[in-house]
């Protein structure tokens, strides 16, 4: 990409599977594959711009947040592009789409206005893969409309800044509001205000739980409100790290990992990645699990994997078939994560940087001590020397034994596991 490209478009930040690192309460809404980002001089811009200087870029994934709009490119690795965000709070304005007979030969196009420092280009999306055009066409509307950026800096008693000014700025003085109504002024106008407000609040709370649906859009919101105050808790914490005490720290670390379960605050989902939720999903999960393999030393049932992913998705719950194919995708990514399947049967999600051969030095080492010499290790000895669930400690123990590091003894009180003393013997071919 141009410098020109990069220093008219903010670039994005993206995470190691390739997913984009949202602000503060940003949702992704929609998502595009195959997507060509053009632009194109405006006449009445201040500074003229040369339509040279901002190469199109090709095939690429288009992500629709509430806050802006982003261009990554399909392949990283390949692609010399770099991600780029457009804020919806630059766009001025949204071109509704000619219908003609030249347009039903044509890929579908998206064309809308941006405007940063008083230089303005035409930005056009070429949608040349398969998807809802026309429902990304309307949440583009909706979230430019929407205004979450303005919502999301307000704080404090914020909300009724980005009220107010909608309906009693008005530009001259007059008896009448925008919409004609007779204005209200004085202790009146401020009292028909608060009411109004409660009015809204009450019209809120009788909707969050009139059904079901409209409980999971509240969902949402309560999600984003739990991330803010993890986000006050954190910089609190480390400002007032020195006058607290034991007690009080332990109370905030507590109180950090509730909010930290509370869940994904974007979850991937099949209205908003169509097609393509499968690999988004496969992505978020990549991202997701990072903190939970460091937690279990880097080796995780997928069941358990299952269950806390579905927990911080909230409402947005997805099938063990799902989940299943999200982490066969690994393959194709380079992601720093992976799915293993032991002998037994029972599959895994690990660290690519994950030795076996590190487990089975650590093994041999404990059952080498005298006391397991004699009494032999089960799979709960395995799993406090390896810092691991008992069931992974097994599946390891089993793997040992197989590598012929070790034997096992079966009794009434199950499994105990030996050194093998006699590594020479080859057990596929015993009798010779």
């Amino acid at each position: 990409m141009s410098t020109a490209t990069t220093s008219f478009f903010e670039p994005a930040s993206v995470t190691s599977s390739g997913r984009p690192v949202l602000h503060q309460a940003e949702v992704e809404c929609h998502l595009l594959s195959s997507v060509d980002l053009e632009t194109e001089p405006t006449t009445t811009a201040t500074t003229p711009i040369n339509s040279l200087d901002f190469p199109a870029l090709k095939s690429g994934l288009g992500i629709l947040t509430t806050h802006r709009l982003l261009w990554l490119p399909s392949n990283a690795t390949t692609d010399s592009s770099s991600p780029i965000s457009i804020p919806l709070s630059s766009v001025t304005h949204i071109f509704s789409p000619k219908k003609s007979i030249k347009s039903m030969f044509h890929s579908p196009r998206i064309r809308f206005q941006v405007s940063v420092h008083s230089r303005s280009v035409l930005v056009t999306l070429v949608i040349r893969g398969k998807g809802d055009i026309d429902g990304f066409l309307t949440k583009f509307w909706d979230c430019w409309r929407g205004r979450a950026w303005e919502i999301g800096n307000d704080s404090g008693g914020g909300s009724s800044s980005g009220s107010v000014p909608a309906s009693g700025s008005v530009s001259g003085g007059g008896l009448y509001s925008s919409d004609g109504s007779v204005r209200l002024v004085g202790v009146s106008g401020i009292l028909r205000k608060e009411q109004e407000m409660w009015e809204s609040t009450d019209k809120s709370l009788q909707e969050a739980f009139h059904d079901l649906n409209a409980l999971m859009r509240k969902a949402k919101e309560m999600v984003i409100l739990a991330e803010k105050m993890r986000q006050k808790l954190l910089s609190g914490s480390s400002s007032q790290s020195n006058s607290g005490n034991d007690e009080e720290m332990g109370s905030k670390e507590e109180m950090q990992d509730w909010l930290l379960s509370v869940g994904i605050v974007s979850p991937v989902t099949k209205e908003s990645a169509g097609a393509m939720y499968h690999q988004q999903l496969s992505r978020q999960l990549a991202d997701f699990v990072r903190i939970p393999l460091e937690k279990a030393g880097g080796m995780i049932n997928l069941i358990d994997i299952y269950c806390l992913f579905n927990r911080a998705r909230g409402t947005e719950l997805i099938s063990p078939e799902d989940l299943l194919q999200a982490c066969s995708l690994w393959e194709k990514f380079d992601v720093p994560v992976m799915l293993r399947k032991f002998d037994s049967g029972v599959k895994v999600i690990q660290n690519k940087s994950h030795s076996d051969e590190e487990v089975f030095a650590r093994i041999k080492n404990l059952v080498s001590k005298p006391e397991a010499l004699r009494s032999g290790i089960t799979a709960s000895d395995a799993a406090m020397t390896l810092g691991i669930a008992p069931a992974m400690a097994k599946e390891h123990l089993l793997t040992a034994e197989s590598k012929g590091l070790l034997c096992r003894d079966i009794s009434p009180d199950g499994f105990r596991f030996f050194i093998n003393l006699f590594p020479e013997i080859n057990s596929d071919d015993i009798h010779m």
